[in-house]
């Protein structure tokens, strides 16, 4: 009987401890991420602050936005008992001041780290120390974890996260988990009941269609590469697991006007998590539209969770489909092509069973209804996000 007992309650503490944060992560996270900008070099306390205080004044705080999440190179060593130690240059105060200026904004903050014995820029990972990082996390009061997959030999991608999982658990703190293993062990199979969301690419690049070699094959690259690898992986995605073709390169210099909307709306359309990699403190007029626009975050904060699919594949000219709540749908008209097109598309093509209401979400304005053919030029590059309100 005694052994029953002990069984019994060992058996309770494993699962107690084995398993994520369920309440998080319901709709797509949105925040923002050094990587994408600032690299390994730019990012320090002063930067962080400024970014922060810039999401509150720049108007994306109100939009949704929320997680400021530092990536690589914010740690440096281990001390004697094996606790990690933030770069004391960049990060006089340490990050639990970091963290608190964070909060005291009304937003959340998120660090990095790797199931690798190293990071992926050569810093001390968390393999071997998965607990007691989880632990310094939670006495950092961090909210999100972004945890990469470099310098890991011989792991196990399922055991290496659900080990970090595990460890964020019985630390006690709730943190969105963002597993960043590249989808290379295709963690849409495996990874609901790990992460909150995870990568399904590699890293994305600062451009619109050029890919990414590695190890000889194409693993990830610019916008039209990571939104290539999606498909057929929309069934996978929905609330508390999230798909994650990365981080948003807009405002960053390269995308033009027209290729930083489709990357936004596509973004969105998808049920990516929003997660912005410019520098929040120096944005221009386009780059703050674009990011704040309201009506298109909440295509892809939609409660349903659902994730777009393609309805219509013409080669350079795409149609995706969201359902939305009150039973309204978004639709994105996608141009790949260099050169505008004229659309004139007739509604009946996607057998809607009723009649709907037409609204521009970039133009803010009705532009007629389903009974009607719609006629319009898409720029090269470019879409149309429209979102259908059922007739009454």
């Amino acid at each position: 009987m005694k052994k029953i007992i002990v069984f019994f309650l060992f058996s309770i503490t494993l699962t107690s401890y084995s398993q994520k944060f369920e309440e998080l992560a319901k709709i797509p996270p949105m925040g923002w991420n050094s990587w994408n900008y600032f690299n390994c070099n730019g990012i320090n306390e002063q930067v962080i602050k400024g970014v922060a205080d810039a999401m509150v004044s720049s108007g994306m705080k109100d939009a949704g936005y929320e997680y400021i999440v530092i990536d690589d190179c914010w740690q440096v060593d281990r001390d004697e008992n094996g606790e990690i130690l933030p770069d004391p240059e960049k990060f006089p105060s340490g990050m639990k001041a970091l963290s608190d200026y964070i909060h005291d904004k009304g937003l959340k903050f998120g660090l990095y780290s790797c199931a690798g014995t190293k990071t992926c820029q050569g810093r001390p990972g968390s393999r071997g120390h998965e607990y007691q990082d989880a632990r310094t996390y939670a006495e950092w009061d961090i909210d999100f974890l972004k945890y990469d997959w470099c310098n890991v030999g011989t792991q196990d991608a399922v055991a290496s996260y659900t080990l970090m999982r595990d460890a964020l658990f019985k630390a006690g703190r709730p943190v969105v988990f963002s597993i960043c293993e590249w989808g290379l062990n295709k963690p849409w199979l495996w990874a609901n009941d790990v992460g909150h969301m995870y990568r399904s690419t590699g890293d994305i690049r600062n451009n619109w269609d050029i890919p990414d070699a590695k190890e000889g094959k194409v693993w990830g690259g610019g916008v039209i590469i990571n939104l290539d690898m999606q498909q057929e992986l929309h069934p996978y995605s929905g609330p508390g697991h999230w798909i994650d073709p990365d981080m948003l390169e807009v405002g960053n210099g390269v995308l033009n006007f027209e290729e930083s909307k489709s990357h936004f709306s596509i973004w969105a359309i998808l049920a990516a998590p929003l997660i912005a990699g410019n520098d929040l403190r120096n944005m221009d007029p386009e780059t703050q539209k674009i990011l704040t626009n309201k009506e298109v975050i909440a295509i892809n904060q939609d409660p349903l969770g659902i994730s777009a699919h393609k309805v219509i594949d013409e080669g350079q000219f795409e149609v995706f489909e969201k359902k939305l709540m009150k039973d309204e749908i978004a639709y994105c008209f996608f141009n790949r092509q260099d050169n505008s097109v004229n659309i004139t598309f007739d509604w009946k093509r996607l057998n809607l069973h009723e009649e709907y209401q037409i609204r521009d979400l970039w133009a803010h304005k009705m532009i007629g209804t389903t009974r009607d053919i719609m006629n319009g030029e898409i720029p090269g590059h470019g879409i149309l996000l429209v979102k259908l309100i059922p007739l009454k």
